[in-house]
């Protein structure tokens, strides 16, 4: 590991965590609109994560060509990327098929869920930060950037193998940001239907290039951002937040179809949508809201067990 970041001590309960936090973030990453970078920063493993993605760099490749296979697994800070890492793919591989029958039968409930975890979390990390007038500055152009890309409309792409590559690169810069969803870029490129059913069939001559993408990508942009948050913490978090604000345009549960387009099958699909209030009477908005709450509660109760000080469930503890 870095010589910035110190890997900490930790028990089989905090590994289990880790775990848990990977599957969190799977389960984000499946669904379009949502972050598995924001599971990530709200269960507080964000930064050690993208510490850990800088530290494959050329001082492992010299480690492994001495022979240190020991010290090159620890440079790499194998225990966290194994603990997190099979979280995330278990989540990937098995909730690839539910997640998307989910969003075809149940889409409202489940973006309502999702938007209750995103709302916790910009409450949650928003009581940490120092807040200045550049702060404000920042924070309303990362909520306006958001909000523009997550507005944009699918394209139908090619499925060739440079066309994946370039996909998965970009589309996981977006990954591990807070608030802007690898998942939706895929689907702004065409590629979020292609690749998901890959997945689900295991189609691995189509995986392979978009994961040899999103390694590239990865190692790239893990070390702009551990350049920001060494040296510009504070403003980075600010900015992360403003991602996440701005992603709520995408995750709104309710909304009514604009304008349709024909995809490469030639069957007519949304192109773009508008956020609706909903039905109040109506069971899915009573189901819905109740998801929404859940979600959020989840999320605070998360934080507070990793911070003691989430400003929600303070709200309702006793006071000395």
């Amino acid at each position: 590991m870095s010589a910035n970041f110190t890997v900490p001590r930790r028990t089989r309960r905090d590994y289990a965590y880790l775990a848990f936090s990977g599957g969190m973030m799977g389960a984000a990453d499946v669904v379009p609109g949502v972050s598995g970078g924001t599971m990530a920063f709200i269960l507080g493993v964000y930064e050690e994560l993208i510490h850990t993605i800088k530290s494959f760099n050329i001082e492992l490749v010299r480690l492994l060509l001495k022979g240190r296979i020991l010290a090159a697994l620890e440079h790499v800070n194998w225990k966290f990327i194994v603990a997190l890492g099979g979280g995330l793919a278990t989540a990937v591989l098995s909730l690839a098929r539910l997640l998307s029958w989910l969003l075809e039968h149940h889409d409202v409930p489940l973006y309502a869920f999702f938007f209750g975890l995103v709302l916790a979390s910009i409450v949650a990390i928003s009581a940490h930060v120092h807040w200045k007038p550049s702060m404000i500055a920042t924070l309303i152009a990362g909520t306006v950037g958001a909000y523009v890309i997550v507005g944009m409309v699918p394209r139908d792409m090619p499925h060739d193998p440079l066309t994946l590559f370039l996909s998965g690169a970009v589309a996981i810069c977006a990954m591990i940001l807070p608030g802007i969803s690898g998942s939706f870029i895929l689907l702004i490129l065409g590629q979020y239907e292609f690749i998901i059913n890959a997945v689900k069939e295991l189609n691995i001559v189509a995986l392979i290039p978009a994961a040899m993408g999103m390694a590239v990508g990865l190692m790239l942009f893990s070390r702009v951002l551990s350049w920001l948050l060494k040296h510009y913490h504070q403003v980075t978090v600010t900015l992360l937040i403003g991602f996440m604000i701005g992603s709520l345009r995408r995750i709104w549960p309710f909304k009514e179809v604009v304008t349709t387009r024909v995809d490469r099958h030639g069957d007519l699909v949304p192109a773009t949508f508008q956020n609706v209030l909903p039905d109040w009477g109506s069971s899915v908005f009573w189901i819905s809201l109740g998801l929404a709450v859940l979600g959020f509660m989840l999320i605070s109760l998360l934080d507070h067990m990793q911070s003691r000080s989430n400003p929600l469930i303070r709200l309702f503890q006793r006071k000395p």
